[in-house]
């Protein structure tokens, strides 16, 4: 049977004779602990194909039948269906179930991606099937960067159900840079009255000569972030909140001048930056800087809970220390704490809060130069500069999420051609992200158990609102997804040509969501943006 799922699932059986019928008369009978998915189905199934998709008795005919049965794989599952004509999802949590839902709304055709029916069909069949299907990693993420290009809350929680549709389950949601702070933190109102806002914005690559004179900003509320971690949750998606630190913190200078460097530079003269790059502005390793992110993170930790978030990211990336060189306050710190330089320094202010999170049931994630200067113990590594601060981390025994950005950094452009929208990076096509493979082959045995999983990046200097977002994102993001879950043969021996052709149902299925993806022919004229400069790099990545 010909089924065109995607990510593919472990094994497809062909069960005989019997199958499904989704129409009027079917209902959702569902067992303790498959509430979610239930609700889910009806929301979603159930306005596609404008049916009510009744509560049902257990045991009745042709019903969707919701079950957890802890003796398969934790978030694996088992979708069949049945001589009564029913169809049957057992998962070995309420995550397998919901993953389970997800491949039977994929069965039933573009169609149950729509909001409302169409064509006046509300039946809908599913022929016979028997599929067994468990993820190869359970850290499945992707980064979303809304501190250069704000998102509305609704934008975000669109992308969370685009998640949960391909399997993923991790949202490592970028909050805070140099060119914006985005979550509310009632202690510090001016983090968003000042933070929150930059007056302009370069128009392309920070080579471009062009700029947008309409100031940009947005944030959240912290009821906005319990409803996204909320829905989120419903979805069996972690939420990895990111307060960047010691670096990429000049919008929260801007709006606390006494967090930055004061012996240096005059602080108080900063604005939240308009433009892209490394800043050299980077916060004071002073007590009240410690202080005032520990006020923070208090609040953080309240609106992002530990069971759906158990980690919480502190950035550490690009960090440059000029500012710390120059500064005497910074030298009589590293001098009185015996460190050997600024690498050093770093690293103990990524310590201070690794120690504070473990001691309040949480684990520090950050960027892989935390490794510079020695790495806290509980800490893991989200490895973006290539492999090796991955593979190093993990050999150390340390935990590893995989985001190579030579490889799945979804900003980079996804062809050679002229016409590509503001190109950034090197070329990454539908078939270079389908053969990324996130666990080197140097890895030892026993290192490779602590890869994670692995995650896409999506950094929005270029991506000024949704429409392009989808663009850089999509495809790309069916391919990873598959990468993630899906136990695929070496890189190259993978079947793209399979994946392809599967991708043309799933393409069907993107338009029913509205996603504005790259069409496989080349961007639309609305996709356009010529002469405004990227910052394109030729021939083949690194293997770094």
């Amino acid at each position: 049977m010909d089924m065109e799922l995607i990510p593919a699932p472990v094994s497809v059986g062909d069960q005989g004779r019997c199958g499904f019928l989704l129409d009027a008369s079917t209902r959702i009978d569902a067992a303790p602990g498959t509430e979610g998915t239930e609700r889910w189905l009806r929301a979603t199934l159930g306005a596609a194909f404008g049916l009510p998709l009744a509560p049902g008795a257990e045991g009745a005919p042709r019903a969707i039948r919701l079950r957890v049965d802890p003796s398969s794989a934790s978030e694996g599952y088992r979708l069949t269906t049945g001589p009564d004509g029913s169809v049957v999802i057992a998962g070995g949590s309420p995550a397998g179930v919901f993953w389970g839902a997800q491949t039977l709304r994929q069965l039933l055709g573009p169609e149950a991606f729509r909001r409302a029916p169409v064509g006046g069909r509300a039946t809908h069949a599913l022929g016979f099937t028997d599929i067994e299907d468990r993820p190869r990693f359970g850290w499945r993420g992707l980064m979303l960067d809304v501190s250069r290009h704000f998102l509305p809350k609704d934008d975000v929680l669109r992308y969370l159900d685009l998640l949960a549709a391909h399997k993923l389950n991790v949202f490592h949601f970028h909050l805070t840079d140099d060119q914006g702070w985005r979550v509310e933190i009632k202690r510090y109102p001016r983090l968003t009255e000042v933070g929150a806002w930059r007056s302009r914005t370069k128009y392309g690559h920070r080579a471009s000569e062009l700029w947008d004179e309409t100031p940009h900003g947005g944030y959240y509320t912290q009821d906005d972030i319990r409803e996204i971690v909320a829905y989120a949750a419903e979805r069996h998606i972690r939420v990895v909140p990111e307060i960047d630190v010691p670096g990429h913190s000049q919008a929260a200078i801007s709006a606390y001048p006494a967090l930055g460097n004061t012996d240096v530079v005059d602080t108080s003269a900063l604005a939240v930056w308009d433009n892209w790059g490394v800043n050299p502005n980077v916060l004071a390793p002073s007590d009240h800087t410690l202080s005032f992110f520990e006020g923070v993170f208090e609040e953080l930790l309240e609106l992002f809970p530990a069971d759906t978030s158990p980690f919480i990211h502190v950035g550490g990336d690009e960090c440059p220390k000029d500012q710390w060189k120059q500064s005497p306050a910074a030298q009589a710190r590293i001098k009185e704490l015996g460190l050997a330089g600024e690498d050093e320094l770093q690293s103990w202010f990524i310590r201070h809060f690794d120690t504070w999170l473990t001691a309040r049931g949480r684990r520090l994630i950050g960027w892989d130069e935390i490794l510079e200067g020695g790495l806290a113990e509980g800490a893991a590594v989200s490895s973006w500069r290539g492999y090796a601060g991955g593979i190093a981390a993990a050999e150390a025994g340390h935990d590893v999420v995989m985001c190579p950005e030579q490889q799945v950094y979804l900003d980079h452009r996804q062809h050679g051609g002229p016409d590509e929208p503001m190109p950034i990076g090197y070329v990454r096509t539908l078939e270079d992200v389908y053969r990324f493979e996130p666990v080197p082959p140097a890895l030892s045995e026993e290192a490779a158990r602590h890869v994670l999983g692995t995650q896409a990046n999506v950094w929005t200097e270029v991506m000024q609102n949704r429409s392009r977002v989808d663009y850089q994102v999509f495809p790309r993001l069916a391919a990873f997804a598959e990468v993630a879950w899906s136990a695929l043969p070496a890189p190259a021996d993978r079947d793209f040509a399979d994946f392809e052709r599967r991708m043309v149902t799933h393409y069907a299925r993107l338009d029913a969501l509205g996603v504005d993806y790259r069409p496989p022919g080349g961007p639309l004229p609305r996709h356009l943006r010529p002469g405004v400069l990227g910052r394109p790099i030729e021939g083949m990545p690194p293997n770094v």
